[in-house]
């Protein structure tokens, strides 16, 4: 049986709870919540074991806030005996337009302070991750306070079918790999 570790990234806390930068933890939620399973507090994160077509997701909603999402990763990583190309990191990006998913095998952190805390934890920035774009509609200065800021009623309306698609996405990288899940779910 192989073994996942799904990371969705986010911030800790009800005020962040709805706002763009924590779509990975949504899309874990969305995972958990298909498969009725919850989730319960361990070791730097919030942590649910999901069970699909013989394989074993970890999901994993690190409990260390965002600048140290690293910390967290690295122990699952260790405690699970978790290969990093067996990670998959779901993430929040800016430049893709809202809704859009852009799966890769690494990358640069693109300035997102979860994975340059995971990219110097690790000391690599090759491990798979799933970018779920939030679009920059924002003015020049604005950035934190957008990239904070909840949901507008636009992209609420097509929210939930894009975390769907995103899930999908998460269990086809467990069963048919990261290039066939590339080659499916990019254009999406």
């Amino acid at each position: 049986m192989s073994k996942f570790l799904i990371v969705g990234l986010g911030n800790i806390g009800e005020e962040y709870a709805e706002t763009r930068h924590n779509i990975g933890f949504k899309i874990v939620d969305a995972l958990a919540k298909d498969a009725a399973i919850k989730f319960s507090s361990d070791r730097y994160a919030d942590v649910a074991e999901l069970k699909h077509k013989g394989k074993t997701l970890v999901l994993i909603k690190p409990s260390t806030y965002m600048n140290l999402s690293g910390k967290a990763v690295n122990y699952w990583l260790q405690s699970e005996k978790i290969d990093v190309e067996n990670m998959l990191v779901l993430v929040d990006e800016l430049a893709l337009p809202f809704g859009k998913i852009r799966i890769g095998p690494k990358g640069s952190d693109g300035g997102h302070n979860g994975l340059t805390s995971i990219q110097e934890t690790l000391n690599t920035t090759n491990y798979p991750r799933l970018r779920f774009g939030i679009s920059n509609e924002f003015s020049k200065g604005s950035q934190v306070n957008y990239v904070l800021g909840k949901w507008n009623e636009e992209e609420l309306k097509t929210l939930s079918d894009r975390i769907k698609i995103a899930s999908d996405a998460v269990k086809a990288f467990s069963f048919i790999g990261l290039q066939r899940c590339m080659n499916e779910f990019n254009n999406k």
